[in-house]
């Protein structure tokens, strides 16, 4: 799906094209948004607003899809768009501008804010599996490649059953926040047929190691992933693991970095 394998996953209201390309020469993909696509879920956004939180709020999300993946035509990694809608149609609208900048459609299964959950988007659609398989299965329908963040630890909801959910729909990626639960990489690589992607405290070799062991294809870098020695880091942790090389640890020195 991208190489090197490590994605720079989205922070609402701080990943843009800016932010991508800054990251681009550690990463093989970025995932910009997340953007509220719907009025249900723009005014979700505008009450995280309220309370301080980041948001995107442009006033055409689509037009706001198309133009930050066009700024990154000519970058060295692969772009997707983390997006929230409480029904599947701007779904698929955004997934056609995705699948014809040849970025990824991000599903956005994770957002646990309550505004966002009410609206129906984010964590909600765990707990949905019908709605959660619509709306991949009309982003596959226009083109994209589809993957789904979603989040481990969600009472009632095995991340198991979701991402075979996620496979029937013509899902292509899962893109796990872990948690504190890293072994559920294991149970969700086990389960479908996706390209699986491991999320939440990413910063390290050790890190690193851990989820590929557990049967990731690729970690992502959450938060520190304006940090260009975090970065160096885990890109190059990822390498190692990828070319079979039993290079010593870093140093604890480079590590604290």
């Amino acid at each position: 799906m991208f190489e090197p394998r490590v994605a720079l996953a989205s922070l609402s209201g701080r990943s843009d094209a800016d932010w991508a390309v800054r990251g681009e020469q550690f990463a093989g993909a970025a995932f910009l948004g997340g953007i509220a696509l719907d009025d249900q879920t723009r005014e979700a956004a505008r009450e995280l607003v309220g309370r301080d939180r980041e948001e995107f709020l442009p006033d055409d999300s689509l037009g706001f899809v198309d133009r930050q993946l066009a700024a990154l035509e000519d970058a060295d990694l692969r772009a997707g768009f983390n997006v929230r809608a409480a029904g599947s149609e701007p779904v698929r609208e955004a997934a056609r501008i995705c699948a014809d900048r040849d970025a990824v459609l991000e599903v956005n299964a994770h957002c646990r804010q309550d505004e966002m959950c009410r609206a129906g988007a984010g964590e909600a659609l765990l707990r949905d599996p019908d709605r959660l398989a619509e709306a991949v299965g009309v982003a596959a329908d226009a083109g994209a490649t589809v993957s789904v963040k979603v989040r481990a630890e969600v009472p009632g909801v095995d991340l198991t059953e979701i991402s075979r959910t996620i496979e029937d729909a013509g899902g292509d990626a899962v893109h796990v926040d872990a948690m504190d639960s890293e072994g559920v990489i294991a149970d969700v690589a086990e389960s479908a047929d996706l390209f699986v992607i491991a999320n939440n405290e990413v910063r390290d070799r050790e890190s690193v190691r851990e989820y590929l062991a557990h049967g990731a294809d690729a970690v992502s870098v959450g938060r520190p992933s304006d940090d260009p020695a975090v970065l160096r880091r885990v890109g190059r942790a990822t390498d190692e693991w990828f070319a079979g090389s039993e290079s010593e640890p870093e140093a604890e020195s480079e590590v604290r970095a």
